[in-house]
């Protein structure tokens, strides 16, 4: 009989226990779910009724009025502003050389002998040359006593004096191609100036157009460089430019733009002058720094305010409060502004803050605005937190510092499950746990 007793207490104590968990539960639920005091749904004494969407806080401000430049980087060769290479005229060896890299020259001074091995057969033809016109013009001598004296017709006269003529023209081009030869042979300096290269040397046997030698001349080096058909149309003679070599940047401007393709890298080729250019190396590489594209007067945004989707771009406007997507067409753009060719105008607010909240149809609110309504309302914090005054919300539901009446938060949340009550003033509320 004790046996039996003590399990029918023992199923009493837990079917008791058991209901006094559901309505402990259910009452937290109440308070949280808005059905109790303090809930933020319907129904609740302290409820703040249907829980509103928190308009999202942005900055807006029109477009304005400016220029934008895109700067381009690029690389450039270091070339003399006179540079003349001079190539061999004739074949043969090379008897002497008289200069070597870096001789500064004279025009007209002797940079090398080639043995061409046609100088002596030249001289040859002037000699003989010379020998029948010698004859022919003594021959017209003699000639001339005969037919001064009538012992000589005049058709044969005639005769000796053609063959001086011819005698003539001929020395003169033995003497022309003796001249060449020793031309050939005897290579000189074309302009004064600096003996960049010298390729050749003592005994080399070289061909006819072989290279030996490269003179720059003595004037500023200049700097050549290539840019695409898009870059040349938006270069104008005289426009500025910055080179850079091993940390020293000099400065320069654009003194000729080549309206043909170049055939080698299918570019168009520019040059440029540049002061203290003589201090790098000529065939050295620089890097140039120059703008490439313009744009003057243009209409421009924050560059933040641009997003881009499907590779179509738009910009937030706020419509009386409202984010509405708007499309634009885009320009030049840099780290700080967007130009925008279409799709705007000048009385449109463009959302320049970036959020997870914003999207088409968002409520929004401008910093600005806020800042002002609560000081011309003369708004400030009361106890509870920094929500508003007892008996209204500061925040929609879920935010810091919820009014007298109102939950802060969901049980079991910061602040006291009690009745849903708010945070001591000014402080953090003491949660009291239930019993």
């Amino acid at each position: 009989m004790n046996k039996k007793k003590m399990i029918m207490i023992g199923i009493g104590v837990v079917a008791v226990a058991a209901a006094g968990a559901g309505f402990f539960l259910r009452t937290k639920q109440g308070g949280a779910a808005g059905g109790g005091p303090g809930g933020r749904g319907m129904g609740g004494p302290g409820g703040g009724g249907m829980v509103q969407e928190a308009a999202t806080l942005v900055k807006a401000a029109v477009p304005t009025t400016g220029s934008l430049s895109l700067t381009t980087g690029l690389t450039g060769t270091v070339e003399a502003a006179d540079v003349v290479y001079v190539y061999a005229k004739a074949s043969g060896d090379v008897t002497d050389v008289k200069v070597k890299a870096g001789d500064m020259v004279e025009q007209g001074q002797v940079l090398c002998e080639i043995d061409t091995e046609q100088v002596e057969s030249a001289k040859n033809s002037l000699d003989t040359a010379k020998v029948r016109l010698d004859e022919a013009r003594s021959n017209l001598n003699r000639m001339q006593i005969l037919y001064a004296g009538g012992d000589l017709s005049a058709q044969e006269y005639e005769q000796y004096t053609n063959s001086l003529k011819t005698a003539q023209l001929s020395y003169e081009s033995a003497k022309l191609s003796y001249d060449k030869q020793v031309e050939y042979s005897t290579v000189t300096a074309p302009i004064a100036g600096r003996i960049e290269s010298c390729d050749v040397e003592v005994y080399d046997r070289i061909s006819q157009q072989s290279r030996l030698c490269v003179i720059s001349g003595e004037g500023q080096n200049r700097i050549t460089f290539y840019v695409t058909q898009r870059m040349m149309q938006n270069l104008r003679d005289g426009d500025s430019l910055e080179v850079s070599k091993n940390g020293v940047a000099l400065s320069g401007t654009i003194s000729e733009i080549s309206s043909m393709v170049d055939a080698d890298t299918g570019l168009f080729k520019v040059k440029a002058d540049v002061a203290g250019s003589d201090e790098i190396a000529i065939g050295s590489t620089v890097k140039i720094s120059l703008v490439t594209e313009r744009a003057e007067n243009a209409m421009l945004v924050p560059v933040d305010a641009v997003y881009y989707s499907g590779g179509e771009s738009y910009v937030y406007v706020d419509r009386d409060g409202v984010a509405r997507m708007t499309g634009v067409e885009i320009g030049l753009y840099d780290d700080e502004y967007a130009e925008v060719l279409s799709g705007l105008t000048y009385e449109d607010l463009v959302v320049s803050t970036w959020s997870s909240n914003l999207y088409e149809g968002a409520s929004i609110r401008q910093k600005g605005a806020e800042e002002d309504s609560r000081a011309g309302a003369g708004q400030r914090p009361e106890a509870g937190g920094p929500g508003g005054p007892e008996g209204g919300s500061g925040k929609a539901a879920g935010s810091q510092g919820s009014p007298e009446g109102g939950s802060e938060k969901a049980a079991g949340s910061q602040g006291s499950p009690e009745g849903g009550s708010k945070k001591a003033a000014g402080g953090q509320a003491d949660q009291t746990p239930a019993q």
